[in-house]
Order: structure tokens, then C-alpha cells, then sequence
């Protein structure tokens, strides 16, 4: 996340922060042993990281207070770092604690002006968090047009491959705009991909916040009793400060589905212990107890305490209420009057509803226009940082000496061919025998095939199984199985010559390739290791003892089994196959059948 040496606590930090949505609570169990190491150390970069991380994770677990203190502590430690990346994104968490407050404007006039620099100096998640944290402010100032575009614009670079989880909190987060446009069947989608993601991972916040999204998709569309399992799950939550199980939170909305579900119960549960907190919360306690007082027969009652909710949406204004809220609150009173038999008052309320709904219709078209027009403004910006990033880094290369290249260079190489060797011995050879694998023996064949044909000498297939090996595993233990395997291995390669080749063909069964021989030669050859094999004595853990083991083997050639690769093999093993139902412990060739 930033360049040069880090120190451990700083490092883990970082994986901290790579884990916040990922697993919440290890990136706390992280976060808590880098604020140790680093004041044990009086590491700056260790604290400074920390405390962002930290930040962040309050964002999501604790109070916005709680957040912008810390976040506000761990900017000012960047910035003596010189850390700017970093520094952004401090100011980016604090500016998304403002917005959680309340501040949306103020926060927005933090982040703006620092839009074009980040885009510049971040990378996948970090500039899905700071296209985020924009699209929040606009958000709650009720602009869901422009934060829609930015919210597109951020799920495009943290992405499910690159965004170490930070993609499940832009479904959650564009699933919200879209409910607030009125387009719930895409905000479902979007919504359910989020909990498709969120099975593999951690993150109680988010995974609360996706339920309750859905939950609201589900009852915008009729659907509201498959809601209640759901907010059944988030009643009975309890917090957990680590992050890592559901949240008790909005229990409002989800009061708001119970009651369209007709669980008054599980509603006037929740509703009793709703947060008050923001303006949103207490609109919608207010309109779901109105709702309730409808269904319980008390229109009147209902429509006096939508009054308070009305008051409520003229403080907020037009511009700035939330637009779900404004649609249930004319729905709510339309059904208010019409169960205390006012017509009139009922229709009008109906009206205003359809008016709020193609006013949502308009936005969402609006959005998606937005959208492409942020996109190609952004794709604009982005080539142009390129640039200048590849002349910047053009000129640092130039000024660079020869000497240190050459050194990184030739360093890099080592290390590369040792990894290159590593990963071809890795590929080819089989761990527990020391032998080639099946996967070698497949190169190997063809060409070695090949060359015995154009010399035309015969090339002899033996292919190997050690006999009763089940019986090994299942009466002395897989660890007995493995210590004969390894020493039939080592076994094999003491009878080989130079020019023959040994493999680990599958579990008990081996293959020889044994280039200028014939098919009796090769069985007089494996007739020879069998009588060694029978010889052998193993001490097994225990004190027990193993003996006389013995195989089974078929052996052909190239001129007697003429044709492919897998001809060859599946005649070895025709021959094996005879050797297996016969007494076992015999070498078969074509002329021995």
C-alpha cells in the first residue's frame, strides 16, 4: 500500500486493512497486535497505519465519533510520514465519518478537491474507497444520480478479483441507491450477488446491511414474507465488536417488512428496540407505527401519528428527504384514509404516491446517464495520469546507475531460475518416491517412443503394482503404505540403468521405460527386483514387522505391442491385469500368457 522498507507492525497493518472485509474479526485480532509491536518499537509507520486501519474498522463496528477521532490522529502521523497515499486515505474515512453524522456537505468539501490526486495515487480498493466515500456524500444529500455513477465507477476498480472484498460493500451500497430510484428488482440483484460474495468471507456489517437491503427489495416487491427469517437473524444479533457476526441494526426497516409480512409480534419487537439516532430511523419508526396502528384496526390513530412523519419530511425538505421514505409515507397515509373511509384524502395521497414513483422512474434514467458520463470523464483522467506517470517513471529510470540495474537484474534472474526449477521439479516428480510422475511420463513417452522407432530398437513398457497394498493401509495404517512406497522408490532406482526411466504411474502402481530392450528382457530385469522386493524387511512403528511383500507386473515392447503411447501402456497393463487374477507376484509378457 505505500512504497519502500515497512516494519512488521506496519505490514500488519496493511494485511489488516486487506482483510477488512474480508474476515473483520482476524483483521481486529491484526490490528491489536501491530498497536502492541508498534509502541514496543516506537515504530511511526507501524502506529501511523494502525491507527488507519483502526479508523476504518470503527467506520464500520463502532461510532462515527469514534472513527473521525482516530482517523484524524492517524492523518496527522502520515503526514510527517511524507505517506500521501495513506494521508488520502485517512482524510477519505474522515470525511466518511462526517457524512455518517450528518455532515454531508462538509464532507464532500473534503473529498472533492482531492478526487483527481487519489485516482492518481491509489490503486483497486483503495480508489474504490475514496469513489465510494464521494458517492456517500451525494447520497445522503439525496442525490442518488450522481452517487450511482460514482458507486458504478468504484465497483470497476475493486472488482471481485482485485478489491480484497470492498466489491460485497459496493453491491450493498448500489443496491441501497437503487432502492432509493425505485428500481427493485436490479437492486435485488445487486443485493443477492453481495450475499454470494459474502458466504466465503467475514464481515457482520456488511452482511447485516445486505440482508436488510433485500429485505426492503422483498417487500417493495410483495415479497416481504421472505423477508422474515431474515429479520428474525438480525433481532436476535447481538454486537460483536471484532466484526465478525451479524449486527442489531435498522431494526426500523426491518419492522417495516415484518408488519407488510402481518407479523405484528416480530414488528412491535423490533420497533421497541429501534435506534432514534438519525433522522431517517425516526422516520421510519414513525411510519412503520402507523402502518401497525392501520393493521391493528386503528386508522385514526395511525394517520395522527403519520403527522409527526410529515413534519419530519417538510424539516428535511423535498430536496433532501430520501425518496423511499417519501413514497412509503404517501403510500401509508393513502391506506390511512382509505381504511378510515375518507376517499378524497386517500386518493390524493395515491396520486402523490404515482408522482414520487415517475419522479424515481426519471432519476434512475438520469443516473444511468450519469453514470456513462463519469465513466468516460474518469477513463479521460486515468489516461492522462498514464502518461504522466510513464514520463515520470521514464525520467527515474534514465537517472538510474548501470550498476544497480545490473545488480537487481542478474538478482532477479537467480531467483526466477530457481523458482522455474523448483516449479519444474514440482511438476514432474513425484514427492513421496523420489520417482517422475505420471504427468513426466506422459512428455516422456511419445518422444522417447519416437526415437526408438526411427532406430528401430524396442523400446519395453513394464507397468508395476504392488500387491494387497490395501490390505497394508487398512490393517497397518496409511504411514505403513507410505514407508513401502518410498522404499519400493528407492528400490527401483538401485536396479535401473542410465538410459532406463522409472515413474510413480498412480497410488501402488509404477512404469518402466526401458529403451533397447525386449519384452523378455525387461521381465527377467523386473523379475530380478521382485525377488529383491520379497527380501526386504520393514519395521513399522510398533514393533511389527512386514515381510515378504511381492508384485505383480506386465511388461511389453515396442516391436511385440506396436503403435501409440497409449497402446503400449495399455498392453502393460492387459498383462498386469492377468498377473492380478492369477496367483500375483509374477512378471507376464505376450509370449507368458
Amino acid at each position: 500500500m505505500s512504497s519502500g522498507r515497512t516494519s512488521y507492525a506496519q505490514r500488519q497493518a496493511q494485511r489488516a486493512w486487506r482483510l477488512l472485509h474480508v474476515d473483520a474479526g482476524e483483521a481486529f485480532r491484526l490490528l491489536q497486535r501491530a498497536w502492541a509491536r508498534a509502541q514496543k518499537d516506537q515504530d511511526a509507520g507501524g502506529l501511523a497505519w494502525t491507527q488507519l486501519v483502526r479508523g476504518y474498522h470503527q467506520l464500520y463496528f463502532a461510532t462515527p465519533a469514534e472513527a473521525q477521532a482516530e482517523l484524524a490522529r492517524a492523518q496527522e502521523r502520515l503526514a510527517l510520514l511524507g505517506d500521501r497515499p495513506g494521508e488520502l486515505l485517512a482524510i477519505t474515512g474522515h470525511a466518511r465519518a462526517l457524512w455518517r453524522q450528518g455532515r454531508a456537505s462538509a464532507a464532500l468539501a473534503e473529498l472533492l478537491p482531492l478526487r483527481d490526486e487519489g485516482l492518481g495515487l491509489l490503486r483497486n480498493e483503495q480508489r474504490g474507497v475514496l469513489l465510494n466515500a464521494i458517492a456517500g456524500c451525494y447520497s445522503a444529500q439525496g442525490n442518488s444520480e450522481t452517487a450511482f455513477a460514482y458507486m458504478y465507477q468504484a465497483l470497476r476498480d475493486a472488482g471481485p478479483k482485485r478489491g480484497n472484498g470492498y466489491d460485497i460493500a459496493l453491491y450493498c451500497n448500489l443496491s441501497h441507491e437503487l432502492i432509493e430510484l425505485g428500481d427493485h428488482d436490479e437492486a435485488l440483484r445487486q443485493a443477492e450477488r453481495g450475499l454470494e460474495r459474502i458466504e466465503s468471507i467475514r464481515n457482520g456489517r456488511l452482511h447485516t446491511v445486505l440482508l436488510v437491503n433485500r429485505a426492503i427489495c422483498l417487500t417493495e416487491l410483495g415479497r416481504a414474507s421472505e423477508a422474515l427469517d431474515d429479520a428474525r437473524r438480525i433481532a436476535d444479533a447481538v454486537v460483536d465488536p471484532s466484526g465478525g457476526g451479524l449486527v442489531p441494526m435498522h431494526f426500523e426497516i426491518m419492522a417495516h417488512a415484518a408488519l407488510r409480512a402481518g407479523d405484528l409480534p416480530l414488528a412491535d419487537r423490533l420497533l421497541a428496540a429501534a435506534s432514534h439516532e438519525l433522522p431517517e430511523e425516526r422516520l421510519e419508526i414513525q411510519l412503520a407505527r402507523a402502518l401497525a396502528l392501520r393493521l391493528r384496526g386503528r386508522p385514526r390513530e395511525g394517520l395522527a401519528a403519520l403527522q409527526e412523519v410529515s413534519e419530519l419530511l417538510d424539516a428535511e425538505g423535498d430536496d433532501r428527504a430520501p425518496l423511499r421514505l417519501r413514497c412509503q409515507h404517501a403510500l401509508v397515509r393513502a391506506e390511512l384514509h382509505e381504511a378510515a373511509g375518507e376517499a378524497e384524502p386517500a386518493l390524493l395521497a395515491l396520486r402523490e404516491w404515482q408522482r414520487l414513483q415517475a419522479e424515481r422512474a426519471q432519476r434512475a434514467s438520469s443516473a444511468r446517464y450519469q453514470a456513462a458520463m463519469l465513466q468516460t470523464e474518469l477513463l479521460q483522467l486515468q489516461q492522462r495520469l498514464e502518461e504522466h506517470d510513464a514520463r515520470r517513471q521514464a525520467a527515474e529510470r534514465a537517472r538510474r546507475e548501470l550498476a544497480e540495474a545490473h545488480e537487481k537484474l542478474t538478482r532477479k534472474m537467480a531467483e526466477v531460475e530457481a523458482l522455474q526449477e523448483q516449479l519444474r521439479a514440482q511438476a514432474t516428480q513425484d514427492a513421496l518416491t523420489g520417482l517422475a510422475n505420471r504427468r513426466h511420463l506422459n512428455e516422456m513417452l511419445p518422444a522417447v517412443l519416437a526415437l526408438a522407432q526411427r532406430e528401430q530398437s524396442p523400446l519395453a513398457v513394464v507397468i508395476i503394482d504392488l500387491d494387497h497394498f490395501k490390505r497394508v493401509n487398512d490393517e497397518h495404517g496409511h504411514p505403513a503404505g507410505d514407508q513401502l512406497l518410498a522404499a519400493f522408490g528407492t528400490l527401483l532406482r538401485s536396479h535401473l540403468r542410465k538410459s532406463d526411466l522409472a515413474f510413480r504411474y498412480g497410488g501402488e502402481e509404477f512404469c518402466l521405460l526401458m529403451p533397447h530392450t525386449r519384452a523378455m528382457d525387461a521381465r527377467h530385469k523386473t523379475e530380478a527386483l521382485l525377488a529383491d522386493w520379497k527380501a526386504q524387511v520393514f519395521q513399522l512403528e510398533g514393533g511389527e514387522q512386514l515381510t515378504e511383500q511381492s508384485f505383480s507386473a506386465g511388461a511389453t515392447d515396442s516391436l511385440t505391442s506396436p503403435g501409440s503411447p497409449s497402446g503400449l501402456l495399455r498392453a502393460a497393463d492387459q498383462l498386469l491385469l492377468l498377473a492380478k487374477r492369477g496367483r500375483r507376484g509374477l512378471v507376464l509378457t505376450p509370449g507368458t500368457c
